[in-house]
């Protein structure tokens, strides 16, 4: 849905997006995740034909970006940090307008559509200007998808809302994957980009990193089960470490903190040797990485 190939972008002698190759697969919601000026905004705005690269080339939706710009545009949405909604106009004025503009064919009915879909038919009468930030952005979403464009770009769509609100935007924007719709989400919220992306690419002027999040723990990280047990000694380390297939083992408290490539297959075999050892084994759980320090290790 989206290819980029050496996409660059220069503003004077600042280098915004250096070299930038990748691929968005349709009906993926796809995480571009970065720190502040790392040339996230200014990528959203070359795929989206607002501006133009230095150079490389791109395709969304199948058109080239710098040749066939209108067309893009026609097939892309886009939500950013400040959606800009006139705030003296209804929810429904503001819908209609850009309905027209986007020479929507039923423009009540659109209208009607998403503001029903988003929960704001009842207050389709009031002007912008009296909407909660939630209610707000919710009308910005449905400003986006109001031409049922196939792309659709998500810039910190749940930035400041409160944690109800953004529950119904996660929830929002997992429908609109239901529906076939590809998104690229902008996002500092990397526990929301772990729970919605297929695939994350991590960026810092030019690319990082780009997988998805359970193979970037993979590669990143080894794996670590934690065995927690009534009472721990150096007899169950030992034990532990006797076994072939484990990299690495240390007492914390009352648990063991052990390394291995393969938890799914060797748990059992390592489970086995400790109770035969005289173990009492409480539960056993896996030391999940977080997205937080696989971004943090990546961009350090």
């Amino acid at each position: 849905m989206i290819v980029v190939k050496g996409l660059t972008k220069r503003f004077g002698d600042v280098l915004a997006v250096d070299g930038l190759d990748m691929e968005v697969k349709p009906g993926e919601i796809f995480g571009f995740l970065g720190p502040n000026g790392a040339g996230k905004t200014t990528t959203i705005r070359m795929l989206s034909a607002l501006i133009s690269p230095t150079s490389g080339e791109a395709k969304v939706a199948g058109y080239e970006v710098g040749r066939e710009d209108n067309e893009i545009r026609r097939n892309v949405g886009i939500l950013t940090e400040s959606p800009g909604l006139y705030a003296r106009l209804s929810a429904e004025r503001n819908l209609s307008f850009f309905a027209e503009l986007y020479d929507v064919e039923d423009v009540a009915g659109q209208v009607e559509r998403y503001l029903r879909l988003l929960g704001l038919w009842d207050r389709r009468g009031d002007v912008a200007a009296t909407f909660s930030k939630g209610m707000r952005q919710k009308l910005a979403i449905a400003r986006a998808m109001l031409h049922e464009p196939k792309v659709l770009f998500l810039d910190e769509p749940t930035a400041g809302l409160d944690p109800e609100m953004a529950r119904l935007v996660r929830e929002f924007i997992n429908e609109l994957k239901d529906r076939g719709r590809t998104i690229f989400l902008c996002t500092h919220n990397l526990d929301e980009a772990d729970r919605l992306c297929d695939r994350i690419a991590v960026v810092n002027t030019r690319l990082l990193a780009l997988d998805t999040p359970e193979a970037l723990r993979a590669k990143l990280y080894d794996r670590v089960v934690v065995i927690h047990l009534s009472a721990a000694s150096p007899a169950y380390e030992k034990v532990v470490s006797e076994q072939s297939f484990v990299r690495s083992v240390e007492i914390k408290d009352n648990k063991l903190v052990v390394g291995l490539d393969d938890p799914e297959r060797n748990n059992p075999e390592l489970i086995r040797a400790l109770v035969d050892a005289g173990a009492d084994i409480q539960f056993v759980g896996e030391l999940r990485r977080s997205l937080e320090e696989i971004y943090l290790r990546l961009v350090k």
